[in-house]
């Protein structure tokens, strides 16, 4: 019988298209910025066409309220994951310091405008329209958030900002089981757009390329979608798993310092306070094969139940494993992910990050299989410390013929915008 990488090899290469609908997990112990989640329409279960995409309500009164714009982080880091997201790269086509600078200030004023939701302006009937109307003659807001990230490419000899580039800002590099497409890779800089209905991302993005076209250039484009709590707690991936349980609480001020922001007195630019490290990750999952697996096989690789989501041996979907009192991994198998990704040793307390995930579904690859997976998402203070260390760890283990890591990048999201005056990364300038 074919491996699954035998079976990839000799069906063809598998093609990755971007911009379909995913989904997500919601971490424990957030600190919320909204309030609620937008409801699914109405849908009979037993027809053969319904659409497998979330719902979008039709009431407006049912999106979701506005997400505050201003603050000393941006939005859309520790908020509960709203249904729909774009993760969308940019080469940046500017070319001086100033030009950099309008591009800035242009994504401040429509994300500012977006978020907070309103008319759009009335250029009189000759002009072409502000706005593409997509949503309507007034804009909602949504539960919009518009999160900004920079690449290291930014910090090269353009702009003359390369001395003051983050100081774990490096470009993402393939680990050995990694397969990236270098087509879905890297980018000057990301935008993680974050709502209520799909309809919402997508004319946020549309609006924003149009008032930037000429100062940046989409690379690449991933849509995702958060699935609905089934049946309670945490949404699933594909995989069939809850996924983001165990996120450290950076509702507590000190957890937050010490893993999710960039502090001062840590070695960083002092304009870099107030930011985090985004790492996204495009993770395929090759579910013909995950979905011949045994459900005993599945658990023992994840670590934990999966009806449940509670840790294997224990009836607490918030357990913390007693690795030490399993030495040999007769109840959580020493290659199981949560063992692996999260060891609970003292050592590695520090390396933890702050999950923030979409599901895709790209639809189906050029040999016939489906196209979907994971757009991993983490945010923290330090991304050698923290994520690279954790995937290091991960290598190898068994889930790696389920899995592929296929594009992505590592970007550092910029602090927030503090008031009226403020703009993206203006300390960067300073």
């Amino acid at each position: 019988m074919l491996d699954r990488r035998q079976f990839l090899t000799r069906s063809g290469a598998a093609a990755v298209a971007a911009g379909a609908l995913g989904g997500a997990h919601i971490a424990e112990g957030e600190a919320a910025e909204h309030q609620g989640r937008a409801q699914a329409g109405p849908q009979d279960p037993l027809q053969a066409n319904a659409p497998l995409q979330y719902a979008v309500a039709t009431d407006p009164a049912a999106r979701l309220p506005a997400v505050p714009f201003q603050g000393p982080w941006q939005a859309g880091i520790v908020s509960r994951p709203p249904p729909a997201a774009c993760f969308v790269s940019f080469n940046v086509t500017a070319t001086t310091r100033g030009e950099l600078i309008d591009l800035l200030k242009t994504l401040t004023g429509r994300a500012r405008f977006l978020t907070q939701g309103g008319a759009p302006a009335n250029l009189g009937p000759v002009a072409p329209p502000s706005d593409s109307g997509t949503l309507g003659p007034d804009i909602p807001a949504d539960g919009l958030t518009v999160t900004v990230g920079l690449g290291s490419t930014l910090f090269d000899g353009r702009f003359g900002i390369a001395a003051r580039k983050p100081r774990h800002l490096i470009e993402m590099t393939s680990f050995p089981n990694d397969d990236l497409d270098r087509d879905l890779c890297g980018g000057d800089l990301l935008l993680q757009i974050c709502a209520g209905s799909p309809d919402t991302a997508i004319h946020a993005l549309r609006d924003i390329a149009k008032h930037t076209r000429g100062e940046m250039q989409i690379l690449w484009r991933m849509d995702g979608f958060v699935s609905p709590d089934r049946p309670v707690g945490v949404p699933r991936n594909h995989l069939g798993f809850m996924d983001g349980i165990a996120n450290p609480k950076v509702a507590d001020p000190e957890v937050a310092d010490r893993l999710l922001w960039v502090v001062p007195g840590i070695g960083e630019p002092e304009w870099a306070s107030g930011g985090t490290y985004h790492v996204c990750r495009i993770i395929r999952m090759f579910i013909e094969f995950w979905d011949r697996v045994s459900l005993h096989e599945q658990q023992t690789m994840i670590g934990r139940y999966r009806a449940s989501g509670h840790v294997l041996g224990t009836g607490s979907l918030t357990a913390s494993p007693d690795f030490a009192a399993d030495p040999k991994g007769k109840v959580i198998p020493l290659t199981a992910h949560i063992r692996l990704a999260n060891p609970r040793t003292k050592a590695t307390e520090d390396s933890r990050i702050f999950r923030r995930g979409y599901n895709y579904d790209n639809g189906v690859d050029l040999a016939g299989n489906l196209n979907m997976g994971l757009i991993f998402n983490c945010f923290q203070q330090n991304l050698a410390r923290q994520f690279i260390a954790n995937q290091t760890r991960l290598i190898g283990e068994p889930m790696v013929d389920y899995i592929s890591p296929i594009g992505g990048g590592y970007f550092f999201a910029v602090p927030g915008v503090r008031d009226s005056k403020d703009w993206y990364a203006r300390g960067l300038f300073a």
